[in-house]
């Protein structure tokens, strides 16, 4: 689309809308290990893929026939084509694994998983769908949806039933947004009367992974109550003042279009702003985001910086001007700043459409550190409302981390699944979130986001026209003092 502040068909199910709208961004290899498929006898054939399956959680179809994958969108009341169709590349694996190219997108992969069994992951994401075979397709499948608006409504109203996870947290009784609004919809509902309905149904979520796209000029995307969208003169003298809180002295280097920037402060202090987890090349793709990433952080993280008497004291990890993106390139970061496995969180999703309090088994994502250089010193994480979706995964997979990092600045977002995108029958679309990324005591941020341990103000009007950054200094003195280590 030409217009730079329309929402974009997203690459990634990690889509942060909220910030990548207002910055006019796009926005998940998985870091951890995948779960091993069941180990098959010598000789014995891999079994076919080939079927129709159904995920836990998610509301999704997949076919599988021959070289070609499709997916479906399904409600206990709809069928509708999915965003995704793959094409086999190369042979099976020795197990039985499909790979397959998607258009726009990561490639995706298919492992058998037992009897009627399966795993299906992205490879820009973390974690894996379990998929269990579902006999034929429902002819609704093929046949061709209603575009009435009393249609419309009923497959957004129903999707979001069975599927959001955080109706209680937020205080809403679903069932009675639907008594409220349905009656307003008839035949001759017009769009614009329609959007409006849709739109006031998810706006009290304040919800930033929770959105309505009617076209490049009539489209609403949730925020936390306060949330104030960036612009580019926001983000300009959000850029002077962090300059000048650096230093004349710091030179920064950039990587990713300026995504990613380093620099070297007095103290052996280390200054890493990351603004976005995606589109760090001019072509988008994923492997070209890992290949820039990494780039960067060899660069970055060298032997003289993490061993020896130039090592290293302190390092500043910025992060309050971040959209999202993937969460595997966040992994890829954190496995730099430690030595030791650890568990960065533990991801389920909604799985009973009838019950939100319904979920699939955690899965543990775990970070593994880097075979190179690595730097375990004190670390001291700077975050803000602007911190949103993979900036917040990020920020939770380093609270395992030892030593455990200073949190400076203010809560998160709030908002850390992977976005369910989703298509209408007039051929609007939509999103929300169906997924907990839940810490080893079973906590998840969802809502008011993950609190800092040292609270101060972020990119405030006064501190902005004052030219101040009194997270960046508090960051710096903590380090400078040794202090940079405090409990998550």
């Amino acid at each position: 689309m030409s217009d730079p502040a329309a929402p974009r068909p997203a690459r990634r199910p990690r889509t942060a809308i909220l910030l990548a709208t207002a910055l006019a961004t796009v926005t998940a290899l998985t870091a951890c290990a995948a779960p091993a498929a069941p180990a098959r006898a010598a000789g014995a054939a891999a079994p076919s893929l080939d079927g129709v399956w159904r995920t836990d959680g998610y509301g999704t179809l997949v076919t599988i026939e021959g070289r070609t994958l499709k997916t479906y969108q399904t409600t206990a009341i709809s069928c509708l084509p999915g965003a995704v169709t793959g094409s086999r590349a190369g042979a099976p694996g020795a197990d039985g694994t499909l790979r397959f190219a998607v258009p726009d997108s990561a490639p995706l992969t298919v492992t058998p998983a037992g009897p009627d069994r399966a795993r299906t992951a992205f490879e820009d994401n973390v974690g894996h769908h379990a998929l269990r075979r579902a006999g034929a397709l429902p002819k609704r499948c093929g046949a061709r949806p209603a575009r009435d608006p009393r249609a419309v409504f009923d497959v957004f109203w129903q999707t979001y039933a069975e599927n959001y996870p955080f109706f209680r947290a937020k205080g809403i009784d679903w069932n009675a947004v639907r008594d409220r609004y349905r009656p307003r919809i008839t035949a001759t509902t017009t769009d614009a009367e329609l959007f409006a309905v849709l739109r006031a149904m998810i706006e009290p979520l304040h919800d930033a992974h929770t959105r309505v796209v009617a076209g490049p000029d009539r489209w609403f995307a949730g925020s936390r109550p306060g949330t104030v969208l960036p612009t580019p003169g926001f983000t300009a003298r959000v850029d002077r003042a962090v300059a000048a809180n650096l230093g004349p002295g710091a030179v920064r280097r950039h990587w990713a279009g300026g995504r990613l920037s380093y620099a070297d402060l007095p103290g052996r202090i280390g200054y890493f702003r990351v603004t976005q987890f995606a589109k760090y090349t001019e072509q988008g793709d994923y492997a070209g985001d890992v290949a820039e990433l990494d780039r960067a952080l060899d660069a970055i993280f060298t032997r003289a910086r993490t061993e020896g008497p130039t090592a290293l004291r302190g390092l500043v990890l910025d992060l309050r001007l971040n959209g999202g993106g993937s969460d595997a390139l966040g992994l890829r970061i954190a496995s730099r700043l430690t030595d030791r496995p650890y568990t960065a969180y533990r991801k389920r999703v909604r799985n009973d459409p009838r019950h939100p309090g319904g979920f699939t088994a955690p899965e543990p994502i775990t970070v593994r550190p880097h075979r190179g250089p690595l730097y375990t010193g004190p670390l001291a994480v700077l975050t803000g409302r602007l911190t949103i979706s993979a900036g917040e995964t990020f920020t939770q997979s380093l609270m395992g981390r030892s030593p455990a990092p200073t949190r400076i600045g203010e809560n998160t977002q709030g908002v850390f699944s992977d976005v369910l995108e989703r298509a209408l029958p007039n051929g609007w679309s939509f999103g929300l979130p169906d997924e907990e990324f839940l810490t080893a005591d079973g906590r998840t941020f969802d809502g008011p986001g993950i609190p800092p341990a040292v609270r101060t103000p972020v990119f405030t009007d006064a501190e902005l026209t004052a030219g101040h950054d009194t997270a960046l200094a508090w960051a710096r003195e903590l380090l400078a003092r040794g202090t940079g280590a405090a409990s998550s």
